[in-house]
């Protein structure tokens, strides 16, 4: 099915040929980006949505990505997605705003009046059944049958508090793709999180380039300097200091107190939760602060003492929080039998920014060749009863606007402007660190893999490599 006519793979425009040097003009070449569309985006799992935004029978909401809209609606046995258009002259029957020509999300309930094409009148049921054709006397038989009249489906499966579809019906499932990072995060109860808010921005760059911001904390020292002012010794640790080779983070410095080093500590945390909110919440802040002078019985060592005090962070915030009635895990023991990290990247668009408890999110859809829509939610728990109504479309500010938390603003001051010297003269290819930025080139060879229609099983399989591998070294992907 992604092999080319004589059975061998396809040729791969701007191929990588050396794993650590990325040619730039993947980054806005036109050819390359319709290669990615026909290949890579017609074979993904994309999140299309998250369920929250369609909790009652009938209730559905669009979802567009490169030119192809899809209505995902919850139905009696289910959720189900359909390709957006009408069967009779394929207008699309519900939203059919391309994504960045509008601020709305087009959404709504199906369950009393079924889908209606606004062209004729045509109609459908929720689980994508014809319903009503105008003057069907007017039609030959050929055309009412039923694999010509019901709405053509489209696959979709639900994992994690989200709808992911897939064009390709030969894929395997979303939790075959991603590998064991989807089990790490359901015992984070990721499924049970729920939306704060959610902003979104047009970037005039790459949607590549606005994925690569996040897939190193090599950048923090720069882009972030509140980050590094606040506990320099831990991000030196992991970037600056040679005789550090394996990269632990070191979280106490020991020229300061331990009074001083948790002080540090919270600072970073309040920076963190006012850059990003979900990715550190404010709530959880505050019972680290709670906590602050509880330093009687930490071991003289400072980094194990700091270790134990982050221990007892995470143990008061599973307390309190499981007391007021959030789902939320036991954080200790998920910190050890499930381990995830800082960043979550799950294959081709969405992160995931996990620190205690709740996190933030970022999906990127590509607009064109230098251009992409990034939306970034806020994720949290409540108490089940309290849930917040859905976030059913974000906040739309330009990519420079003041409004967006320090973080997201941060870094979207670098990707514009990277678009732009990616043109250079003389800028062949970027030049990438083979131990923290091996993200980077892993999961631009597996867009290669796509391209060139390397077998489906091999894809997932170098796919699940991706699951830990943020702030990580270029892997051989086996294909």
């Amino acid at each position: 099915m992604l092999k080319s006519a004589d059975g061998g793979l396809r040729p791969v425009p701007f191929p990588i040929g050396e794993p650590d040097r990325i040619p730039a003009k993947r980054y806005y070449d036109n050819d390359f980006y319709q290669a990615e569309v026909e290949h890579l985006w017609g074979h993904c799992w994309q999140m299309a949505c998250r369920e929250e935004q369609i909790p009652e029978i009938g209730d559905w909401i669009e979802y567009e990505n490169v030119g192809k809209s899809v209505i995902i609606v919850r139905t009696a046995s289910g959720v189900k997605a359909f390709h957006n258009a009408c069967r009779h002259r394929g207008v699309p029957f519900a939203g059919g705003t391309p994504i960045g020509a509008s601020h709305a999300t087009a959404h709504g309930n199906c369950s009393k009046s079924g889908f209606v094409c606004p062209f004729h009148g045509w109609r459908w049921n929720m689980d994508g059944e014809s319903t009503l054709v105008y003057g069907k006397h007017l039609f030959s038989e050929r055309q009412l049958e039923d694999g010509d009249l019901n709405l053509i489906p489209c696959r979709a499966e639900a994992w994690g508090g989200c709808v992911w579809i897939n064009h390709d019906p030969d894929a395997p499932s979303v939790k075959e793709a991603l590998g064991p990072v989807a089990d790490r995060l359901d015992a984070h109860h990721i499924g049970k999180l729920r939306a704060e808010w959610c902003f979104a921005t047009e970037i005039p760059a790459n949607w590549k380039i606005a994925m690569e911001a996040f897939m190193e904390g090599y950048h923090v020292m720069q882009t972030h300097p509140q980050l590094q002012h606040a506990v320099p010794m831990m991000y030196d640790s992991m970037y600056a200091m040679p005789d550090n080779p394996d990269r632990t983070p070191m979280l106490a410095d020991p020229s300061l107190t331990m009074e001083e080093n948790i002080e540090a500590m919270i600072v970073n945390m309040e920076r963190l939760s006012e850059g990003m909110a979900g990715m550190l919440h404010a709530k959880e802040v505050e019972i680290a602060k709670s906590l602050q002078h509880a330093t009687q019985g930490l071991p003289e060592d400072k980094g194990q003492a700091m270790m134990m005090w982050l221990g007892m962070v995470m143990h008061t915030i599973s307390t309190q929080l499981k007391e007021k009635g959030e789902p939320i895990p036991d954080l200790c023991t998920v910190a050890q039998t499930d381990p995830v990290n800082a960043v979550e990247f799950l294959f081709p668009h969405y992160f995931l920014l996990p620190y205690f408890s709740s996190m933030s999110a970022y999906r990127i859809r590509p607009t064109g060749p230098e251009s992409c829509f990034f939306e970034i939610w806020s994720l949290t728990f409540f108490p089940e009863g309290e849930e917040p109504e859905p976030v059913m479309e974000p906040t739309v500010l330009p990519y420079d606007s003041a409004d967006f938390p320090p973080i997201p603003r941060q870094d979207y001051s670098n990707i514009p402007i990277q678009q732009k010297g990616l043109h250079a003269t003389g800028f062949e290819f970027m030049r990438l660190s083979e131990r923290v930025e091996g993200m980077i080139s892993n999961y631009q060879r597996i867009i290669d893999g796509y391209i060139a229609g390397v077998p489906q099983d091999k894809l997932a399989k170098a796919i699940t490599k991706l699951g830990g591998n943020f702030d990580g070294p270029i892997q051989d992907l086996e294909f």
